[in-house]
Order: structure tokens, then C-alpha cells, then sequence
């Protein structure tokens, strides 16, 4: 059972993650890459449950690499934390694992509570903050800049494509006109603006009608998607045979990626003419859930950040680069 203190975040699905995760990890000399540490909870569970397991965990955001290395300080010799943004994951493995493979590889993507939490980061539409949303506050241009520079044809692309966002055509085009008077520097004056151009109706129901554009703002800032495209293959990769691979999704853009290249591992690449596939068309990955799973009742109850995630698991049944 993993014990959680008030002060500290509850990792989503922990349990759930690490059953899926101890065939592979729960023998002596096993390494497991949390790619995406956090406040270190989903190490924290993964260290006490398995007491053999060493753990890299990987963040981009130096904060976090602080937080969770002081939460982890009594596993300092069965822990190390790698700042790096996580399509780094294959150099990485091949620097800790034994013969430069992993026996597990843990995702759970997204923005972090940490991240949320800390109200200047600018992440929540919920509290007045500079835009900056980058996960990485030492590199790279803030959501600030982004509105600011960014043409309104990239503007509703990017609120269309990775917000979902109907409205993104007439927010962009007030996002245009209000920076031409002052750019706008505050979350509390993004939520404003896109308040005030979307259809009464929409604003009554769905939470707050800031979340698509906020969500959108920042997979743009943090390139998530390019990144989680390069990073998946470069983890699969880096599995060693009867190692596994488990990612927790928040959101369907996310889930369609994830879905896609653990399909793309489990089927047979041979060209549907050819009478005798050959081995190396054989899949290198047995999925290990049916689907997504998802956070069941109790879960949802106890943590409200489970109530969006898909969980998917493979486990990789022999060598071969992911397609």
C-alpha cells in the first residue's frame, strides 16, 4: 500500500501501474525509467513495493527534479534523476540500464499537480498568473510570447488542433485584436478574452470555457506531442525482451498517439502478398490491455485527477526496432 503524506500529490493509479509493471521489474537488478517523475510519486510507490528495483526518473522541469529528489532521498542509492525532456529516453536507458536496456518504462503524461499547483507557473485557468506554461522555466518562449508573435491562421490551428477548441476561428481573431492594443501578459486576461467570444450557451456548461485554450497553449509551448511522437519508439526500443512499457494518458489527442504506435508494435509487419511472413516481420510487442483501461469508482473518488485517464500496457516479446 502505498502511503501518501497530506502535503503530497496522489499518483494516479499507482497499484494498477506497478501489477502491470512487476513481471518485468520485480527481480533483482531490474531498472525502471519513470519518464515523467513529477513530484515522484509513481517512484516512490514503484521503490517501496519492489525492494530490489533501481529507478530513473526523467523531468524537464527543474523544480520537479528538486521536489522529488528530496522525497526519494532515503532510496538515494537505488535513485537518480535525469533533468532531460523525455525523448532523451533511449541515451538514457542506454547509460543506466544493463547493456543499455530497461526492464520497464513508466508514463504518466501531462501537466504535473506540482506544475498546476504553484499558481506563477500560469498553467490553471483557475488562478491569475503570468503566461508562462512552459514546463521548463529555464528554455524556451512563454504562452506570453507565443500570443503575442504567433499569426492568427498558427493561432487557431493550434487552438483547434490540440484544444478541440470549436470557437478557436473568433478567439483567434480577438486574440489579434486585443494585442494590437497590449499584449496580453496574465492568465486572468486570457480567461476574460475567451469568455467574452464564445456563445452565451457555451459558457454554462463544460467547466470553464478557458480550459480547451489553456490545455492547447500549453501542449504548443512544451511541443508535448511532437515529443511523446519521438519518444514512444525511442522507449519501446529501449525495452529489453520480457520488459514493459505502461502510459497513462489524460486526454484523447495524447491517447490516439500512445494507441497507435503500441498497435503499430503488435502486429506483424509483413506485406499482406507475401505467402511465409518472415521473422522479422513478427510483432515485438504482446498489448497488455484490453483497450484503455480506465480509473474505476473508488479510484475517482479518492484522487479527482483519475477521473480523464487511459491506461495502456505492452510488453516487448522480442527484438526488432518499433515501427
Amino acid at each position: 500500500m502505498v502511503t501518501t503524506s497530506p502535503d503530497r500529490h496522489i499518483p494516479v493509479l499507482a497499484q494498477r501501474c506497478l501489477d502491470l509493471l512487476e513481471p518485468a521489474v520485480g527481480d533483482p537488478g531490474a531498472v525502471l525509467i519513470d519518464a515523467t517523475l513529477g513530484l515522484g510519486g509513481h517512484a516512490e510507490a514503484a521503490l517501496r513495493r519492489f525492494p530490489h528495483l533501481r529507478v530513473v526518473g526523467i523531468d524537464r522541469d527543474p523544480e520537479a527534479i528538486t521536489s522529488a529528489s528530496e522525497r526519494l532521498a532515503d532510496f538515494a542509492d537505488r535513485f537518480i534523476a535525469v533533468h532531460a525532456v523525455y525523448d532523451e529516453i533511449g541515451a538514457i536507458a542506454a547509460e543506466h540500464g544493463p547493456g543499455g536496456r530497461v526492464r520497464g518504462i513508466l508514463f504518466d503524461l501531462g501537466v504535473s499537480s506540482m506544475q498546476l499547483d504553484e499558481a506563477e507557473r500560469g498553467f490553471s485557468y483557475a488562478k491569475d498568473a503570468p503566461l508562462d506554461m512552459r514546463m521548463d522555466q529555464s528554455t524556451g518562449r512563454t504562452a506570453a510570447d507565443l500570443l503575442a508573435e504567433a499569426p492568427e491562421a498558427e493561432l487557431r490551428r493550434i487552438l483547434f488542433t490540440y484544444g478541440e477548441e470549436k470557437f478557436a476561428p473568433r478567439i483567434a481573431r480577438a486574440l489579434v485584436r486585443a494585442r494590437a492594443e497590449q499584449p496580453l501578459s496574465r492568465s486572468g486576461e486570457l480567461v476574460e478574452l475567451v469568455r467574452a467570444n464564445i456563445p452565451h450557451a457555451a459558457r454554462r456548461t463544460g467547466g470553464n470555457p478557458a480550459k480547451r485554450t489553456f490545455q492547447a497553449l500549453r501542449i504548443a509551448v512544451n511541443a508535448e506531442l511532437e515529443v511523446l511522437e519521438r519518444a514512444l519508439p525511442a522507449a519501446i526500443d529501449a525495452l529489453a525482451v520480457r520488459g514493459r512499457i505502461v502510459v497513462e494518458s489524460y486526454q484523447s489527442l495524447e491517447d490516439r498517439i500512445v494507441k497507435r504506435a503500441l498497435a503499430a508494435g503488435a502486429r506483424s509487419s509483413a506485406p499482406d502478398d507475401l505467402p511465409v511472413p518472415l521473422p522479422e516481420h513478427a510483432p515485438s510487442l504482446r498489448l497488455l490491455t484490453r483497450g484503455a483501461e480506465q480509473a474505476d469508482e473508488d479510484e475517482r473518488e479518492r484522487n479527482p485527477r483519475s477521473a480523464s485517464v487511459r491506461v495502456r500496457a505492452a510488453e516487448r516479446i522480442r527484438e526488432g526496432s518499433p515501427r
